[in-house]
């Protein structure tokens, strides 16, 4: 069977050393080469929807692509589309690279000026692992299928803020929208999700941190399903077993997550340690909840700098959710924004703690009244994030309907994000 090889390659002088090269590799069947970072994940997304099959077997990238850095990309590739295997091609042959690269998930090295001797020897090799890996994995029926779901962390400003019940509801809203829904507690120190959620449990996070090639099997073993259906990834019982959980293993558990459910939510807390700090890096969108005191505006405004210092994340990529909002108060949404320079939900979760204080005291959160002003406007936020499944009959402009969730017939209608803002 030939091996299909997808080049990634932006530099047209590039290309077509490349492309010719591996034409005349033996059984070689090159694809058509993609340009840039995004088209390379779009082009491996959209194949692994029709089937894992046909995915290619070997994708070669080239140290100047773009926009995306090389090695960034190729964490992706790894996590997302665990069965391709990568070869960078790189002017810098020198073992730190070398070793860099296979920690970001490479499975070969080839050296600028490319020769064919050792273009053939990289490839054949990777070829050879990747049809490995699929056998391995179809043998027992643990593939992850689908094209990657959507990742959003919930951090606050500070302790205290609503991260928790926000991370919940936007959980349960995607789940009870029919799609499949995780929600991660990566507050590893004090994580309440479970405490929230009146859960008894044996296994965590950490059970999964050690483990390099996460499985469905694996996977399923580690998780938690609440009886709303909603899988749950929780965090230690014991809070210093926090620490064995690695920036690194938070990327590759995320990444399982994601090619399993199509919504996955992550609670990070309020402290930034480097499993969070990988969450917030690699998620699609990231939340930052805080009050409208001076306090936790001035937190989240020094958390938004701390992000943007330490290039985990832009202060325009952040989204800042506005909790416990009044009409009274003196600080409102667009001075938050001014402040924060975030961009801010255009949905505020109202302050009304007599609706949440006996359900949170009862550690029963998910049972919260669907005539619940806190809980209309949580699952409104879900819909404005794009996180639930727009019902049949939806206007085009986003609204719903039926202001109907499946599975909750109380819930308010659905606002989708209109693009370009929050």
């Amino acid at each position: 069977m030939p091996t299909r090889i997808l080049p990634a390659v932006g530099d047209a002088d590039a290309v077509r050393s490349i492309t010719t090269l591996l034409s005349q590799l033996p059984d070689a069947e090159p694809m058509a080469p993609v340009i840039d970072s995004t088209q390379l994940v779009d082009t491996l997304a959209r194949l692994a929807a029709e089937s894992i099959d046909e995915l290619p077997e070997v994708v070669v990238v080239h140290e100047r692509i773009g926009p995306v850095p090389a090695l960034e990309l190729i964490r992706e590739v790894a996590l997302r589309f665990p069965a391709v295997g990568v070869v960078l091609v790189t002017s810098d042959a020198s073992p730190g690279l070398f070793q860099a690269a296979m920690d970001y998930g490479a499975r070969g090295l080839a050296a600028l000026p490319l020769s064919y001797e050792e273009l053939a020897s990289r490839v054949h090799a990777v070829a050879q692992w990747s049809s490995g890996v699929r056998r391995h994995l179809g043998a027992g029926g643990d593939v992850f299928t689908g094209v990657g779901g959507t990742v959003v962390t919930v951090s606050g400003a500070k302790g205290g803020v609503g991260v928790t019940l926000t991370a919940i509801h936007l959980a349960l809203a995607a789940q009870a929208s029919g799609r499949s829904a995780a929600l991660v507690d990566l507050d590893l120190q004090s994580g309440d999700v479970a405490s929230f959620l009146d859960v008894q449990f044996r296994r965590s996070v950490v059970d999964l941190a050690t483990i390099t090639d996460i499985s469905p099997r694996v996977l399923a073993d580690a998780v938690f399903r609440h009886d709303t259906g909603l899988t749950l990834l929780l965090a230690p019982a014991e809070g210093e077993r926090g620490e064995d959980v690695t920036d690194r293993a938070a990327r590759h558990i995320l990444g399982a997550l994601r090619s399993r459910y199509e919504v996955v939510v992550v609670d990070t807390g309020a402290q930034l340690v480097g499993a969070g700090a990988a969450a917030v890096e690699t998620a699609d969108t990231a939340l930052l909840v805080t009050t409208p005191d001076v306090v936790s505006v001035r937190g989240a405004k020094r958390t938004v700098r701390m992000w943007d210092r330490l290039q985990i994340r832009k202060a325009e990529e952040t989204t800042i959710v506005v909790n416990r909002h009044t009409r009274s108060t003196e600080i409102q949404p667009p001075l938050i924004q001014k402040i924060t320079g975030t961009t801010v939900a255009a949905t505020v979760i109202p302050a009304n703690f007599k609706e949440l204080q006996q359900v949170v005291d009862a550690g029963r959160v998910h049972e919260l009244e669907n005539k619940s002003a806190v809980k209309q406007a949580l699952w409104t936020l879900a819909g404005e994030l794009d996180l639930v499944k727009p019902t049949e009959g939806a206007h085009k402009s986003g609204r719903l309907r039926g202001d109907r969730l499946r599975g909750d017939r109380g819930a308010v209608s659905i606002r989708r994000r209109k693009d370009g803002g929050g």
